[in-house]
């Protein structure tokens, strides 16, 4: 892996400018978030064309799709911390060796879920308690994303193993790539344009499954080419029992957290369609919700990007044992996000009614969007907080910290105040509430956590040699 382009990336992440290198870090990662959330918008405004249902069914499969993937997630976030640890300790071969056990265990993990999510997805939506109205379309969308997921590990797989040494620039040109391709596709087999079938809401999901696939193709090439910072082969694609386990230790914790928040959001889901139909209208309330997470994600498309930066530079600061360094690259980070969801918060409820038409001009989900933005819209700036220092527990490799902060904020927090609130004031608005109560709350106890400093010790064994 040693290259010179790897070590003069690690020297400036150690000891450069830290709000410089944090942005020269974080602003491709940014415009690949700006262009991942461009097409959930333009896929939402396509689907709008549709209806309110068929606009929800995507919603309606993401939290059930990304539940499994964030299994695997888990052990990708594993693997990225021992990878840019050990650059951080100028440990290369060892790197190399955990970046091939990583991308060879997703693999193997992938075809797992994909064959179980194709199979289970009708018992999975009926769990959600999904209307029979967005039912037939979510569940010809699951399938199909379910199809496709080998293609999202893998392309998962290269993005977090290039960020991890200090490489945001080609992933991003691969999924900047794969998005556009998406955006072109989809009003082709959504509408059956041209020579193409007419495909309704599956086809949403089949243009998203072949530009997945594209990009997982192109990035396994480059990784086995060694025209990237890593060079992957057969020999370090081998099962190392050893590593593994390591990658399992550390890995575990932050599946389960993962997949818990996922989880999380399965019941989130099953609680607004429950409380909807109960208060008012299921489909109303979902589909609200549905574009309510399209605009957050616009804007955490800023903060996200710069809290993946922080992570490379957390992970290798810690690798080198510079911990005051990487104490302050977060602290900064947090700062930065707060300032952003801040100023992102202000537009959203300004523009509130522009934004939701745009989508749909639909005068009940226009009138819900009032109560998103009365009971939630001001958490937002706090999630940022929150959101930086799970990523700085994960970078670090303490999953058991991550794991247990995001188990708090959803299961402890946000899901019975949620339900109890919606119960309690018999509307919609406690959900709001509740989900908003819980990023205020939530960054309060990450932030209070944080301080404390018991995640400033490194997981790669000691014979690592110093920076």
């Amino acid at each position: 892996m040693r290259s010179e382009k790897v070590e003069a990336m690690r020297e400036q992440i150690i000891s450069g400018p830290i709000v410089k290198t944090l942005l020269l870090l974080a602003y491709p990662l940014i415009i690949n978030r700006l262009v991942q959330v461009l097409y959930n918008l333009t896929d939402t405004y396509w689907l709008g064309k549709l209806g309110r249902d068929q606009l929800a069914a995507p919603g309606t499969a993401w939290p059930l799709v990304w539940f499994f993937m964030s299994i695997g997630m888990g052990f990708a976030t594993a693997g990225f911390a021992f990878v840019s640890q050990y650059v951080g300790a100028k440990e290369y071969e060892k790197a190399n060796r955990a970046a091939g056990a990583l991308y060879s265990l997703m693999m193997l993990f992938a075809v797992g879920v994909g064959l179980f999510g194709v199979v289970s997805a009708p018992y999975l939506l009926a769990f959600m308690n999904v209307s029979d109205t967005v039912y037939p379309y979510a569940l010809s969308y699951t399938r199909v994303i379910f199809a496709g997921i080998p293609f999202s590990f893998t392309l998962f797989a290269f993005n977090f193993l290039l960020r991890a040494i200090g490489d945001t620039k080609t992933p991003v040109k691969i999924n900047v790539g794969t998005v556009l391709l998406n955006l072109v596709l989809d009003p082709f087999f959504i509408f059956g344009w041209g020579p193409f079938p007419e495909l309704g809401v599956t086809g949403a999901a089949v243009a998203t499954m072949l530009s997945n696939s594209l990009g997982s193709v192109i990035g396994g090439y480059l990784l086995f080419k060694g025209r990237v910072g890593i060079h992957l082969s057969l020999e370090t694609l081998k099962p190392d029992r050893h590593f593994y386990g390591r990658i399992f230790r550390v890995g575990i914790p932050s599946s389960v957290g993962s997949s818990t928040t996922a989880l999380g959001f399965v019941i989130l889901a099953r609680i607004i369609f429950t409380l909807g139909a109960e208060f008012g209208n299921a489909d109303v309330a979902f589909a609200t919700y549905s574009i309510t997470n399209r605009l957050t994600n616009f804007m955490f498309a800023f903060s996200d990007g710069i809290s993946m930066a922080m992570g490379t530079m957390v992970g290798q600061t810690v690798g080198a044992k510079l911990y005051d360094r990487a104490k302050t690259i977060a602290e900064r980070t947090m700062l930065i996000n707060f300032t952003i969801l801040g100023a992102g918060t202000l537009l959203f409820i300004f523009f509130r009614v522009t934004i939701f038409k745009f989508f749909i001009n639909d005068p009940a989900i226009i009138a819900e969007s009032a109560k998103v933005v009365k009971y939630f819209a001001a958490s937002l700036p706090f999630f940022g907080i929150f959101s930086a220092v799970n990523n700085v527990f994960q970078s670090a490799g303490h999953t058991k910290k991550s794991m247990t902060l995001g188990i708090i904020r959803l299961w402890g927090i946000r899901l019975p105040l949620s339900y109890g609130l919606g119960v309690l004031m018999r509307d919609t608005a406690g959900i709001w509430l509740g989900m908003g109560l819980s990023n205020f709350l939530g960054a309060v106890i990450a932030l209070a956590w944080f301080l404390r400093g018991s995640w400033m010790v490194r997981i790669i064994e000691e014979g690592a040699s110093k920076s």
